[in-house]
């Protein structure tokens, strides 16, 4: 049974009456442990996609079905259940609290989950270890550089040991060599198993993945396998 199933999906804007479609007649599949990466140039639709797969917007018609359930049947509580506990989040601007550790960002989603508080600085602790942050627990983001401030990112989403990670764009403000760490870092997880789904317009950041996804005008273009 794949992870992720698309059906048709479709989505449309309206704003004062005006009809905008962003996504037409998108059907793909995603297996667990995969890792894809959805490309396409600015406006083509990619970013609401990934919005869509991480229960973050709806679609407007077809089907999605994440780990056999159609997100169509689950209740606003069970979408926030299955958002915490089986995706991680990782973004270009890495949404970090300024004036907070690093060892507290890293623990911010277990804030929503049924995990009791004692364990939550084992968890961090361990999570900042798989990226490498063991020695800026007790930094503030303002006091890392961007890669490190992506790791920490990478580390929150991991928390929750999540089915899928989620990263759009999670390169697009590093340098290059920086951005190649990162990457690096993503086949690392998915060489563990972890299921990556990542936005990208870069081809150098796609050819990491092990499947491109081309996304154009709204519509899946292309399905490629990487050998």
């Amino acid at each position: 049974m794949p992870l992720i199933k698309l059906t048709k999906l479709e989505k449309t804007y309206y704003t004062g009456g005006v009809e905008t479609p962003v996504l037409c007649q998108v059907s793909f599949s995603i297996e667990k442990g995969e890792f894809v990466a959805i490309m396409g140039p600015s406006g083509s639709g990619k970013s609401t996609l990934l919005h869509i797969l991480g229960f973050l917007d709806r679609h407007t018609a077809g089907e999605y079905r994440f780990d056999g359930k159609t997100i169509d049947d689950l209740s606003p509580d069970e979408i926030a259940h299955v958002r915490n506990q089986k995706m991680g989040f990782v973004f270009q601007s890495f949404n970090l609290l300024p004036r907070t550790s690093v060892l507290d960002n890293i623990k911010l989603p277990l804030l929503y989950s049924d995990i009791p508080e004692k364990k939550w600085t084992t968890l961090a602790s361990a999570a900042a270890k798989a990226v490498g942050l063991s020695h800026r627990l007790n930094f503030q983001p303002a006091q890392l550089s961007g890669g490190e401030k992506q790791r920490v990112a990478i580390a929150r989403a991991l928390i929750n040991k999540p089915e899928v990670i989620f990263a759009d764009e999670p390169t697009g403000n590093l340098d290059t060599k920086t951005s190649e760490q990162i990457m690096q870092l993503f086949q690392n997880l998915n060489e563990e198993k972890h299921t990556i789904v990542l936005i990208t317009h870069e081809p150098d950041i796609a050819k990491h993945a092990r499947r491109i996804l081309y996304i154009r005008d709204g519509q899946l273009a292309k399905d490629e396998k990487i050998s």
